[in-house]
């Protein structure tokens, strides 16, 4: 049996146990889970460089004790003069998905930290939350075998992007697992941010430079767009289920779907889990889901329906989870999102619970590396449409769709439970997963992270859009999927593909519970 990590003064969870110890560290110096959260942000953003970056996007779910939950949008829009002219112009039919066109949206991940920690409780100053970060970019990070073969498999694709080389590919070499990489731009603008403040990134100093290297690369994002950027605070999306209520984030993201998967999945009765009905049926729900969520979700601006009102809506819930055949698969596939990210949560003695996660969209996202603050930018701008309407078309200002969704769930035994995953398309599936298992089907907590994981469509990493299922389900399932009309493609008893799952519950104790995934480079960090 599989044991979670507990205690009751703290607990981070994160890809990375360097940013899970940034996390601890600042909650062990007095710190509050905002401010671990913030650490660990920071932190992961310069130990995790091929997953995540200061130059990508950030999602946050607060919960106090007694408060409602409170939903942070870090989302960055694209650029006032990124339309259809500017591609055309340079005989592109598509966004491209690296290069300096590709890095057409703000980056917004700061403005989820500053809106975090002027929303939620925090104790310590910003010089001490950047701390380890600075110490990381600054004196060197190991490298992970991740790092090594995502960077090997995405060589060619980056290395003639502006700047790309310089950091990442010293004497133009492949750096292996093992190697120490330096950041030493990245540690200054920490530093500077330190020092300045996190809102010098869109109307500082800091920002005059950004603009300046990101003209110089060629990206059309600009000083005017920087200082035009704000954070969104407000209230996520709520599900009821037995039990338990669930919050997830808001539009642009596919929250939405998140939450649609669990509650149609609830309807469907199955009893058991890891069998075929249960495997089954969250692929099933997963579909319905997805077919609403490629229809209607988007930039908030451009919606037409509202996102809580398909969840308060148990007639229509009912209706679609009655469209799930439980003996034969739906035709797929539809149109499929990809994406890399890292989730990471904290909670602390307090019952502070923070779910967030943050992304440059692919791996090394535009692959554009800023020189004077070695600061890496998105890519998420490349999944606009260049169409003049419809889902997710390109405008000036509009913000792209998120694969990016946080999870929060309160039970009404008195726990809090925050959990999540990196892996695009993979996002809804595996929280349903892992909730399911530890929610409906009483598993532990490390049990539902570790236990094997199933994947419709694409993900980090992979271009299929088959189910994809890890080699350690019972070979009766994967025969019984067959026979129902999956597509099955087999896959690595822990692959990364499946993403990188964290998990934290708060028991009314005050007992604290934490699980990482053993698909990562991460660990759960205690006191």
């Amino acid at each position: 049996m599989l044991h979670s990590t507990r205690s009751r003064r703290g607990m981070a969870v994160s890809p990375h146990h360097l940013a899970s110890q940034a996390g601890l560290r600042v909650l062990q110096d007095g710190g509050t889970a905002v401010d671990a959260a913030v650490a660990i942000a920071a932190a992961i953003a310069v130990v995790y460089p091929h997953m995540n970056s200061l130059g990508g996007d950030s999602f946050w779910i607060l919960s106090q004790p007694g408060r409602a939950p409170v939903a942070i949008d870090a989302c960055g829009r694209a650029g006032g003069s990124v339309d259809l002219d500017l591609y055309r112009k340079a005989g592109l039919v598509a966004v491209p998905s690296r290069g300096p066109l590709a890095a057409n949206t703000v980056a917004g991940t700061l403005s989820g930290w500053q809106a975090m920690l002027a929303t939620g409780p925090s104790r310590l100053p910003l010089a001490r939350l950047l701390e380890d970060a600075i110490t990381h970019a600054r004196d060197g990070v190991v490298l992970t075998s991740g790092f090594e073969e995502t960077l090997g498999a995405k060589r060619a694709e980056l290395e003639t992007v502006s700047g790309f080389a310089d950091l990442y590919l010293p004497g133009g070499n492949t750096p292996s697992a093992g190697e120490i990489l330096k950041q030493p731009a990245l540690a200054r603008t920490l530093d500077r941010l330190a020092a300045d403040g996190l809102d010098s990134f869109y109307r500082g100093a800091l920002a005059r430079d950004l603009a300046a290297d990101l003209k110089a690369a060629g990206s059309p994002v600009t000083l005017a767009d920087l200082q035009a950027h704000q954070s969104w605070t407000g209230v996520p999306l709520k599900l009821r289920l037995t039990g338990a209520n669930l919050f997830n984030m808001v539009p642009p993201t596919q929250g939405l779907a998140s939450l649609m998967i669990l509650g149609l999945f609830e309807r469907l009765g199955v009893g058991v889990a890891e069998g075929f009905d249960h495997v089954h049926g969250l692929v099933e729900a997963t579909k319905q889901a997805f077919i609403v969520r490629d229809r209607y979700v988007g930039d908030p601006t451009y919606m037409q329906i509202d996102p809580q009102a398909f969840l308060d809506d148990s007639i229509a819930l009912d209706a679609m989870a009655a469209k799930v055949d439980m003996a034969r698969a739906l035709p797929w596939p539809q149109p499929a999102a990809t994406g890399d990210t890292v989730w990471f949560g904290a909670i602390d003695s307090e019952g502070c619970a923070i779910s967030a996660i943050q992304s440059t969209y692919f791996e090394f996202g535009a692959g554009v590396v800023l020189p004077q603050s070695g600061i890496v930018w998105q890519n998420r701008g490349s999944s606009f449409k260049l169409t003049e309407g419809g889902w997710n078309a390109l405008k000036p200002g509009r913000k792209p769709f998120q694969t990016l969704n946080p999870a929060l769930a309160r039970f009404d035994d008195g726990r809090t439970m925050v959990y999540g995953t990196m892996g695009g398309e993979g996002q809804p599936q595996t929280q349903a997963a892992v909730f399911s298992r530890y929610a409906m089907y009483g598993q532990g907590l490390q049990q539902a992270v570790t236990a094997p994981r199933w994947l419709l469509g694409k993900t980090w990493g992979a271009e299929s859009v088959t189910l994809k299922l890890e080699d350690r389900f019972d070979m009766s399932v994967i025969a019984a999927l067959k026979t129902a009309g999956h597509d099955t493609e087999m896959m690595a008893p822990f692959t990364s593909t499946m993403g990188h799952a964290g998990a934290l519950v708060r028991h009314a104790d005050g007992t604290l519970e934490g699980a990482a995934d053993p698909r990562s480079d991460g660990s759960v960090a205690a006191w």
